[in-house]
């Protein structure tokens, strides 16, 4: 294994969450953006959650990784996969507050009741600070009555936890991905 090679696996989160031998300082990247900087993860990271199950204080892991540099930014910003594991009661747990983000689907209302449910039983058992501060509908299309209904089904639920703003669906995403642009 070459030193480049070894450098960039150890540039990861998951080097933060399950090994001893790499600072948080190794893994911040700054990016194009002035005051912005990157917490990157890659494929290894899906394998943490298997591996955090028989850590001790397993939930606390990330909260005590990004205790040392939280004094550094005005926000952290915790971008989970669309699960409810270990990962995600570790972001949770982790943070002060949350935004949903909502894809306007009808699938997507189950995913929303269902992190409700989680995030509530979060600030009960470990994170008594945790809020949620709103949900935003994301892929919405205002051409269609699907996109319309479901960001309504959501206002009927949540109220004024729903975001006025919603983020359109658009061909720019992919290409900004691509890019590695925000």
């Amino acid at each position: 294994e070459s030193s480049a090679a070894s450098d960039v696996y150890k540039r990861q989160v998951y080097n933060l969450l399950l090994t001893r031998d790499t600072t948080i300082d190794e893994v911040i990247t700054p990016t194009t953006v002035d005051g912005m900087d990157l917490l990157p993860s890659n494929i290894d990271l899906s394998a943490a959650e298997v591996q955090l199950v028989s850590e001790v204080a397993r939930e606390q892991t990330l909260q005590r990784v990004l205790r040392q540099v939280r004094d550094r930014y005005d926000y952290i910003l915790i971008d989970c996969a669309p699960s409810l594991g270990l990962l995600t009661v570790n972001a949770l747990t982790a943070s002060d507050q949350v935004i949903i983000p909502l894809e306007c689907e009808f699938f997507a209302l189950r995913g929303v009741a269902l992190l409700t449910d989680t995030i509530n039983k979060v600030t009960e058992r470990i994170n008594p600070d945790l809020q949620l501060l709103g949900i935003v509908g994301t892929m919405f299309d205002s051409r269609t009555l699907h996109s319309r209904e479901v960001l309504e089904r959501v206002v009927d639920a949540f109220g004024e936890k729903v975001f006025h703003t919603v983020i359109r669906r658009t061909i720019k995403f992919p290409e900004t991905t691509v890019a590695g642009e925000p």
